[in-house]
């Protein structure tokens, strides 16, 4: 597909392929407070725990994260993944950023960055998005990125909202 070394630029943000540079970042984000709440426990508790997390998601041939970093700092501060999962018809987007980041709309610029390469150059015309019904921040964005509501899913120990996105309903003005 090409997309594990594509880069973006948005305004206040370099969008660029996750590394094993990243580790220490990684570590930082997945044991976040809201990244445990939302998205669950991953069991990355080192550095060389993240080191290996991140060499599972880059061997993968169906899962792509993007790193978003200040473009004034060079200080990582969030991810955008787009994955394929096998319970879903269609690739779906996510994102987390560092709780110290949220509320600042870099969620929204980079997602909108990724999205609109997904849907203008890579040709996608639907993308998926899943959180879960508490996450009324996720739910938020989605719906200013032009996502919607189509079911609610059970999984395992919990249930979760599905919502669609489509070229037609992105934001034209980022």
């Amino acid at each position: 597909m090409g997309y594990k070394h594509k880069v973006f630029e948005t305004k206040r943000l370099h969008l660029r392929a996750l590394s094993g540079k990243d580790s220490a970042f990684i570590h930082q984000l997945v044991n976040s407070q809201g990244w445990l709440a939302f998205i669950g426990d991953r069991g990355v508790r080192s550095v060389e725990d993240a080191d290996r997390y991140i060499e599972k998601i880059n061997g993968a041939t169906d899962i792509y994260y993007w790193v978003a970093v200040l473009r004034q700092s060079d200080q990582a501060i969030g991810i955008v993944t787009f994955m394929k999962r096998k319970e879903l018809d269609n690739f779906d987007i996510g994102f987390a950023f560092l709780p110290e980041y949220n509320g600042a709309g870099y969620a929204y610029e980079a997602t909108w960055a990724v999205l609109a390469y997904l849907y203008y150059v890579r040709g996608h015309r639907q993308v998926l998005a899943v959180t879960k019904p508490s996450n009324s921040s996720s739910i938020k964005l989605l719906t200013r990125l032009g996502f919607k509501q189509i079911k609610e899913m059970d999984k395992e120990q919990y249930s979760s909202l599905l919502f669609s996105g489509s070229v037609k309903d992105l934001p034209l003005v980022n």
